[in-house]
């Protein structure tokens, strides 16, 4: 395998560069999520002024404009927006592990050599990265190999990989994955993925509440509301939304972090057999993990974070954002750190 440097000196040279992205990124999505739900709201406010004051489009549009009416609903949903966007700085790391059997390792609790080897690891890696604060580690109960990194700054930030990577790799395999994700910490990109993996799927949420209240209404009253035909076209506008907030994570990050990874372990083959093996390790298990990651409350949270997005080996997961992956292609993954795989 090849150990040549130079493969990663197109992307490592320029992370700062990236890093400004990324935070413009994330403005944007703020920006993007709180006007969704401002359109979302004001589409409410113009049919339920237009069906229960028996005016025109063009006359409730114009009222609610011109604040002759209150756009209550524009109000509520606005408000909704920013409380979201507060919960999930205030409970990133509770969200991010939603639906998982989990526990943190810390320099006090970790038991077993496994855990205090994960500790260590970390704490090395912290120190190579040049990171002021040591990310919090946790660790998922979970048949699966993934890991992902989340938060919404350096000193929130938080690494999670699951018990079945812990006890299947090698040291310097680990330490590659959890370099990995450092990488992402270290790129501020942790932010961008946090923000679009729990806004958009609070969007999907908040409107499919909203559905179903209006779905077992009194019929006779919900025949002559078109204000029910507007949510019911929202439920199914709003998913092709967040597929193009997810398509607004570029899959460059994953190249930089991987490069990022080499930087910091000086070993490209490490973090080549992880992926390889974690990859083959989701195709001969690919029956039994496709119910775990379903059965696994919350995944679509997570997937945009983990290193390995689990559809490329086949698994089968029941969301919306399945239409596409965020992360490149293995072959190219691989190609850039050197290795190819044999045809």
């Amino acid at each position: 395998m090849n150990n040549n440097f130079s493969t990663y000196t197109l992307n490592a040279a320029d992370w700062r560069r990236q890093l400004q992205i990324n935070q413009q990124r994330t403005k944007f999505v703020f920006g993007a999520f709180i006007l969704i739900y401002l359109a979302v709201g004001l589409l409410i406010d113009i049919y339920t002024h237009a069906n229960l004051d028996n005016v025109t489009l063009v006359e409730a549009v114009t009222s609610l404009l011109t604040f002759q009416v209150i756009p209550l609903a524009s109000i509520i949903m606005v408000a909704i927006a920013i409380l979201s966007i507060l919960i999930t700085f205030a409970l990133h790391d509770k969200i991010m592990l939603l639906g998982t059997t989990y526990r943190e390792i810390n320099e006090k609790n970790a038991v077993t050599l496994e855990e205090k080897q994960l500790y260590n690891v970390v704490m090395e890696l912290q120190i190579a990265a040049g990171l002021r604060y040591v990310p919090k580690i946790y660790i998922i109960d979970a048949a699966y190999m993934n890991a992902f990194a989340s938060g919404y700054s350096e000193k929130s930030a938080m690494i999670a990989i699951t018990a079945s990577l812990l006890q299947k790799l090698s040291r310097s395999e680990l330490q590659a994955v959890l370099a990995h994700e450092m990488s992402h910490i270290r790129h501020q990109d942790i932010k961008l993925t946090l923000m679009i993996s729990v806004l958009s799927n609070i969007m999907i949420i908040a409107i499919d509440i909203l559905f179903r209240s209006m779905l077992f209404t009194d019929r006779r009253k919900r025949d002559d509301n078109r204000l029910f035909i507007v949510v019911t076209i929202l439920r199914f506008i709003l998913p092709l939304l967040t597929v193009v907030l997810y398509l607004y994570l570029s899959r460059t990050r994953e190249f930089m972090a991987d490069a990022g990874a080499v930087e910091l372990t000086r070993d490209n083959n490490a973090l080549a057999q992880a992926l390889i093996k974690i990859c083959d390790d989701h195709k001969t298990n690919q029956e039994a993990y496709t119910q775990n990651y379903n059965t696994t409350g919350h995944e679509d949270l997570r997937r945009a974070a983990y290193i390995f997005d689990p559809t490329q080996a086949g698994i089968q997961m029941q969301s919306t954002t399945t239409l596409f992956s965020t992360h490149p292609p293995l072959a190219q993954r691989l190609a850039a750190l050197g290795i190819k795989i044999k045809e």
